[in-house]
């Protein structure tokens, strides 16, 4: 990350364990970068093995991840507990279930475009929010509102590897390795 404590402490900087990320108006996010270092989600597919007629670029994106426990009253009987993994992707604002709170490692990632976060820290905490209420409506009968607590929060980047092929430039998730057509 960085040693620069004016980056570190420079408004809307996020808090990642002890070191914050990049803010949006810091100079590291939102442009190409020869290189950086961000904490970033274990990739699973390597930048190496992606097929390319070319370079292959990488882009990060800002996530926060929870790991959620909601308890839910129910009448005449205990309090259940429910906990929920939810994946906030902070640039394009979206919040979706997650199998795990993933790993998180300090990277320093070569030829990369760091994406702004368009959610500050708080409006990420309660998208989570609304989209555990919501799954909760979905599998139970509410007589109260849930009670819902992180217990967890990472922040980090995921990483996608933008490949040069011959039919059109492809962009693929570094986790799953799911690929698409970029469309940029």
């Amino acid at each position: 990350m960085t040693t620069d404590p004016a980056a570190r402490d420079a408004p809307g900087a996020e808090e990642w364990g002890d070191e914050p990320l990049p803010s949006a108006d810091h100079p590291l996010v939102g442009d190409r970068h020869e290189a950086a270092e961000l904490p970033a989600i274990e990739p699973g597919i390597a930048r190496e093995s992606v097929e390319s007629a070319g370079r292959v670029g990488a882009v990060a994106y800002p996530f926060r991840v929870y790991e959620a426990e909601i308890e839910v009253d129910r009448p005449l009987l205990a309090p259940r507990v429910d906990r929920r993994v939810i994946s906030v992707d902070r640039s394009r604002r979206l919040a979706v279930r997650a199998d795990t709170v993933p790993e998180v490692a300090e990277r320093r990632v070569e030829d990369v475009l760091v994406l702004p976060g368009e959610l500050s820290p708080d409006q990420a905490d309660e998208k989570a929010r609304e989209a555990a209420f919501q799954w909760t409506l979905r599998g139970s009968i509410l007589a109260d509102a849930p009670e819902i607590e992180f217990a967890r929060v990472v922040d980090a980047y995921k990483l996608f590897w933008l490949a040069e092929r011959p039919g059109g430039d492809v962009i693929v998730d570094s986790v799953r390795g799911e690929e698409r057509p970029f469309e940029g």
